[in-house]
């Protein structure tokens, strides 16, 4: 067995291979430049090389083991260099957080190694619990449903897998709270008068997004699957990143938020009552057929408030509701419509037209980048980051008393990781699914905008890397 550990007082490299006893020349240098985005250097770069290699025996794999110096609570790996393509690929790696180092097994005689640190996935610090499903199970806001981790309490010594079938807990509120267990799942590590206990977790199995797995791949910046995207400061409107974000494009009902901010503009009275419409809905129908259109479900004749009707417009993206309110503006439908493109070419969003306040027709079109600009502008009117963050909003109608309950459309919004202070989606066929979102950032909010992602989950994949992207680079 041999033994070859770095000389020096920075993070230790050693090997440890059965029946191979050839030194390793080491050779340590600054982290890459092109290590990929979501990940962050612990430790140099080290090339490793061994003389002899035709001793070499590679069906006896090599032990690698990694010490760092630094405590970093979150989910680590040991990458190596393809050196064809110049990426950095992950390894089956095995953190020892107590001990500060790191294994992995290979075959390889030679490489560059590197260890990277994930700040988006919290895995070394407490747990509490919760009853839900009564089984081994657990809430996490990093790892995505159907995942399995393995819990280790750090006091005793005990473990439980668990699969994670629920969000939670809220990070921005418990910063240090890496996942919330299922109280039978608890119990078997712990008694639950202990509350709060000192935890770390391994990925056993790691659930990706139901999205092309092409996706996924390392790089230096996102790789999303939308037709064009944009990520813009608010403060300064500079470009952070970008992709096609001045292809101009149907933007579905984006657009919502355009009609409301007109409406609020015209400054109605939130508590009047008003009668919906049949009308309103018939509007919608020129463009898609009955069932096709989301919308409120009222009847001619029953009445409500107008903020009743601008949250179902934004929480729900109902298009009747968008209808309603053109109509209760004073103004004549063309007249709003009009306004609607006025206001946004002297907001500076020259790219931008709409025929139509929901979004419905694909002739509504704007790119990213102008979409940016009028995110920009929109939420100068404070109830607009209200209502639009809104996960649910419940109303009755005033004369009928008929309940309704409505759910945000964006799942970002509902599971409240990331602090978004505006959010939209849209989709139409001719659209494809497309996203807004507004977050709050230290040094300045970010606005990200997505067009074009094919389906539901990629586009809210396409958005959430954007985000975490945006805030990485604010943060340098």
């Amino acid at each position: 067995m041999f033994m070859a550990p770095l000389a020096t007082r920075a993070a230790a490299l050693e090997f440890t291979s059965p029946g191979f006893a050839e030194t390793a020349i080491i050779a340590t240098s600054s982290p890459a430049a092109n290590i990929p985005w979501e990940w962050q250097a612990l430790s140099p770069v080290y090339t490793y090389s061994f003389d002899n290699v035709n001793k070499y025996d590679p069906s006896r794999p090599m032990t690698i083991k990694i010490n760092y110096e630094k405590t970093n609570n979150y989910f680590k790996q040991i990458f190596i260099l393809d050196e064809i393509s110049g990426i950095w690929q992950p390894m089956l790696s095995k953190d020892v957080p107590e001990k500060k180092y790191l294994t992995t097994m290979t075959t390889s005689t030679s490489g560059k190694l590197i260890v990277l640190s994930n700040p988006d996935l919290l895995t070394v610090g407490t747990a509490s619990w919760y009853k839900y499903k009564n089984g081994n199970f657990a809430a996490s806001p990093d790892f995505k449903k159907g995942s399995v981790l393995r819990v280790t309490n750090l006091v005793n010594g005990k473990f439980v897998d668990v699969t994670i079938n629920d969000f939670g807990p809220e990070r921005a509120k418990h910063p240090d709270r890496v996942i919330d267990l299922d109280k039978v799942a608890f119990q078997k590590i712990a008694s639950t008068k202990d509350g709060l206990i000192k935890i770390k977790v391994e990925p056993l199995k790691v659930i990706a997004p139901t999205i092309n797995k092409s996706q996924l791949q390392l790089s230096a910046a996102p790789t999303i699957s939308a037709s064009s995207a944009v990520i813009m400061r608010e403060s300064d409107g500079s470009i952070i990143w970008g992709k096609n974000e001045a292809k101009v494009s149907p933007l579905a009902s984006l657009t919502k938020l355009v009609a409301v901010r007109t409406f609020l503009d015209l400054r109605p009275s939130l508590d009047k009552i008003v009668a919906y419409k049949v009308q309103d809905e018939n509007y919608n129908y020129l463009y898609c057929k009955p069932w096709e259109s989301a919308k409120l479900k009222v009847k001619d004749g029953e009445t409500m408030t107008i903020e009743n009707l601008i949250y179902s417009a934004l929480v729900g993206s109902a298009n009747n509701a968008v209808e309603s309110l053109v109509r209760v503006s004073g103004l004549s439908r063309p007249e709003f419509i009009k306004k609607m493109n006025d206001t946004v070419k002297g907001w500076g969003a020259t790219s931008t037209s709409f025929i139509e306040p929901t979004g419905l027709s694909p002739q509504n079109v704007s790119s990213p980048f102008d979409y940016a600009i009028i995110t920009k502008e929109v939420f100068t009117n404070p109830l607009l980051k209200k209502i639009s963050t809104t996960a649910s909003y419940s109303f009755k109608t005033v004369n009928t008393k008929v309940a309704h309950k409505l759910n945000n459309t964006s799942q970002l919004v509902r599971n409240a990781q990331y602090p978004i202070i505006g959010s939209k989606t849209g989709y139409l066929d001719e659209a494809g699914n497309c996203l807004m979102t507004r977050v709050q950032a230290p040094k300045g909010n970010l606005i990200v905008i997505n067009f074009g992602s094919p389906s539901s989950a990629a586009s809210f994949w396409d958005n959430e890397q954007m985000i975490r992207y945006g805030l990485r680079q604010l943060s340098k």
